[in-house]
């Protein structure tokens, strides 16, 4: 669940700082599309990035009016601009907490070079961002003629936390799984970690892409979202809280954290996530040298993001996410780090914690 902070006082500058996904693909794969489906989840506060490749940012207006604040870069890729320049004074102003924003996207051109936009976000120079993956949106159409047409699968996979396979229904029935094995054997041979799920139209799970904090939309603005949602999905069979919904839901799992862990335990969860966790997330108590000390720990397909929170949590918590998660083992791997004794200070796993925190920031 989000933790929105109150405006009267500034949060923890490490602690809160807000995931920029990337969302890169082809011309004409359905980024756009998978955009506007995450901004009508309800209850999160999202920023977009939209970079068109030419003088006129034609894709802006697609996007206008759906978000809280619209920051667009025009005149080139992203992955072009000298010094990332543009795309740093877009996240900050976006990061501004006055703004409270529980994520920023990144609408890359399609001629965007996954790999080089990723290490723009991580290697930011704004202080109030983190990277929160790349998804990498694919046609099945069009893709062996566009992206992937040589021997070896290109480089842009390897770059990806989640691959979204779309416009499976515009192949014919019995091309579908023969394409949709083929596509997931190509990013496999990139990339073993990112995980890989079809939807039609863009609809993910929002609850893989950022943290969305209930069902309903944030008090203190228009329900911009909430008529989006009516106007383009008008029955109510397809609303939010209906049994009928337009995509795979990501399962999860969650323990409550009543004591301090050990953070050999914790670091050794984070480096190897429960079985089809794409993310995971918490706040935690680790038994430190004089006193406890708490930390707010990311992970996304691997990449571990870990923060010193104010004060530690009291209690703490776990969570993994996931498409094909097992609940049950995921919540055995999560709550055996609890079990761990940590009466007394483990300096080796404050180590690699505190190499964590270093890396993070």
């Amino acid at each position: 669940m989000s933790q929105r902070q109150d405006e009267s006082s500034p949060p923890h500058a490490a602690a809160s700082r807000v995931p920029v996904i990337a969302v890169t693909g082809h011309l004409g794969a359905g980024k756009t599309s998978l955009v506007n489906h995450l901004l009508r989840a309800p209850g999160a506060r999202i920023g977009v990035v939209v970079n068109d490749f030419g003088a006129l940012n034609v894709d802006a207006g697609l996007v206008t009016g759906q978000v809280d604040e619209a920051s667009a870069i025009s005149g080139g890729c992203v992955c072009c601009l000298p010094d990332a320049g543009g795309l740093d004074d877009a996240l900050a102003r976006l990061a501004d907490p006055r703004l409270r924003l529980d994520a920023i996207i990144v609408e890359a051109s399609g001629f965007a070079e996954p790999t080089v936009l990723a290490r723009l976000i991580r290697f930011s120079g704004v202080e109030r961002v983190r990277p929160g993956g790349v998804i990498e949106v694919i046609d099945a159409v069009n893709h062996f003629t566009t992206i992937d047409s040589h021997d070896e699968p290109p480089p842009r996979y390897a770059a990806a936390s989640l691959v979204v396979i779309g416009k499976t229904d515009l192949l014919a029935p019995r091309e579908r799984a023969s394409t949709l094995e083929r596509i997931t054997d190509r990013v496999r041979a990139r990339n073993r970690r990112a995980q890989i799920v079809a939807a039609r139209a863009g609809a993910v799970d929002p609850r893989l892409v950022f943290d969305v904090a209930d069902h309903d939309d944030p008090a203190d603005e228009l329900p911009i979202a909430q008529l989006l949602r009516h106007d383009v999905d008008p029955t109510p069979e397809h609303r939010p809280g209906h049994g009928h919904h337009s995509h795979e839901h990501a399962c999860s799992a969650a323990v409550a954290l009543a004591a301090p862990v050990s953070p050999t335990a914790l670091v050794d969860l984070l480096e190897q996530p429960p079985e089809g966790a794409y993310r995971m997330k918490g706040r935690v108590r680790v038994r430190g040298t004089r006193s406890d000390r708490g930390y707010v720990v990311n992970v996304v397909a691997g990449a571990i993001h870990v923060a010193p929170l104010p004060s530690p949590p009291s209690p703490g918590e776990l969570v993994a996410i996931g498409i094909h998660l097992d609940e049950q083992a995921a919540h055995a791997r999560l709550a055996a780090v609890s079990s761990v004794p940590a009466e007394r200070a483990d300096a080796a796993g404050l180590r690699r914690l505190q190499r964590y925190r270093r890396l993070s920031e």
